[in-house]
């Protein structure tokens, strides 16, 4: 069975008039509220940095981690989602057998290790088999989660190009100022989408690192050898990242077409105090000057096919407001191509270190509540699978009752 025909029954909720408070349920709205569009994106992250999501611990064996995946897949079809975001190069590894890079060191706890299977080329097949598409998540820059080069495999590009490297904030990345940085990377990610009929290609929201207090990302070297067209550093970063993503875009486009493009920006491109076109917003990191990512410009230029900014704010939070952004990205999006979904912060509701609005569940279904007379947005990602799953105080739960009671097609 295609997954058209899966999802033949596909229904969308948007309501045509009128607002839903924060925190106000919506169940039983009736159809007259609602019209139908193309498709909705109901999208789950499923990380494996650090076995973040899966596998559940180290040393499982192939049978084991594979029998997790297939329950992850099986949960989102059972929440009725329909895409799960797959994380197959977390620390410049990888999850499937690749000519470039090691296997990575969250399957056996070796990095380098064979782990008797292929989970993403696994992820595809079964997703598809379940009517869900399967986005492969790449990091671009991101080697290590220490500094100690020692400590790759034997053979690791790091190891092999130590000029590609810069360590910073007790990681180490991958220097996007060096031209051959830029193509190895493309290069190691577009193997996996030529192996495999994976519907996306994504990106999260790590391009430079978040700032570190005190440190320097120590680019010097690329900068004097590379950045001499540009007025200042920061503009140099800026095109660094504008290139990849274009250069990305168009190669993803000449080997599978079809493939579509996205990224999941941290959801403050600048705050307005700081640009007049930027969001009624007091956040401490803003991606165009902190990250050097014009998550802005990709949209409104069209070069990826969506984005989902990680808006995991809260309605009524000061300093970034949902209620705030949510308009903003829409606007942004406004007649741009480019596909506006929604990255939902599942793994607040219920910790008890977050605000208070996160320990009601019906903070969450609120989100999809105003989202609902944004005709902009076209569907929702929720970090992450493990809360999905585990969902602690019913707010995934509420979300389905409220939003999804019928399947639905992602948008194409």
């Amino acid at each position: 069975m295609s997954r058209r025909a899966f999802w033949a029954a596909a229904v969308t909720t948007l309501a045509a008039a009128g607002g839903v408070a924060a925190g106000t349920a919506v169940a039983g709205q009736g159809s007259d509220r609602r019209r139908q569009v193309p498709g909705e994106l109901r999208g789950v992250w499923l990380a494996t940095v650090a076995g973040r999501d899966w596998p559940s611990r180290a040393g499982l064996t192939a049978d084991e981690q594979r029998a997790e995946l297939l329950a992850h897949l099986d949960t989102a079809v059972e929440r009725r989602l329909n895409a799960v975001i797959f994380q197959v190069r977390p620390t410049a590894d990888a999850l499937w057998p690749s000519p470039y890079e090691p296997w990575s060191q969250y399957l056996t706890g070796t990095q380098g290790k064979d782990p008797g299977w292929d989970p993403l080329g696994t992820a595809v097949e079964e997703a598809h088999a379940r009517g869900l598409e399967l986005h492969a998540w790449f990091n671009p820059y991101r080697v290590a989660n220490h500094t100690d080069p020692s400590r790759l495999a034997a053979g690791h590009p790091a190891r092999e190009n130590p000029d590609w490297v810069v360590p910073y904030g007790g990681k180490l990345y991958y220097n996007p100022g060096v031209p051959a940085v830029r193509a190895f990377v493309q290069k190691a990610m577009l193997d996996a989408v030529r192996k495999y009929p994976v519907d996306a290609v994504h990106f999260d929201d790590y391009f430079y690192p978040y700032p570190v207090a005190g440190q320097v990302f120590d680019d010097d070297a690329a900068y004097d050898a590379h950045g001499g067209g540009f007025p200042n550093r920061a503009d140099w970063r800026r095109d660094n990242i504008d290139k990849l993503v274009r250069e990305m875009a168009a190669q993803i486009k000449a080997v599978r077409p079809g493939t579509r493009f996205g990224i999941s920006p941290f959801g403050v491109w600048r705050n307005a105090a700081t640009d007049a076109r930027g969001s009624d917003t007091r956040a401490g990191v803003q991606t165009y000057d902190d990250l050097y990512a014009d998550t802005r410009t990709w949209v409104r230029e069209n070069w990826i096919d969506y984005i989902v900014p990680q808006l995991y704010w809260n309605v009524g939070f000061a300093a970034a407001d949902y209620a705030k952004l949510l308009p903003w990205w829409a606007r942004t999006a406004r007649d741009s191509g480019t596909r506006l979904y929604i990255g939902e912060a599942l793994y607040k509701a219920g910790d008890p270190a977050q605000p208070a609005a996160w320990q009601d569940p019906a903070e969450l279904s609120g989100h999809l509540s105003l989202a609902r007379d944004v005709p902009e947005v076209d569907g929702h990602v929720f970090f992450a699978a493990k809360e999905v799953t585990v969902d602690r105080i019913g707010a995934m739960a509420r979300v389905v009752a409220d939003h999804y009671q019928q399947p639905a097609e992602p948008p194409r």
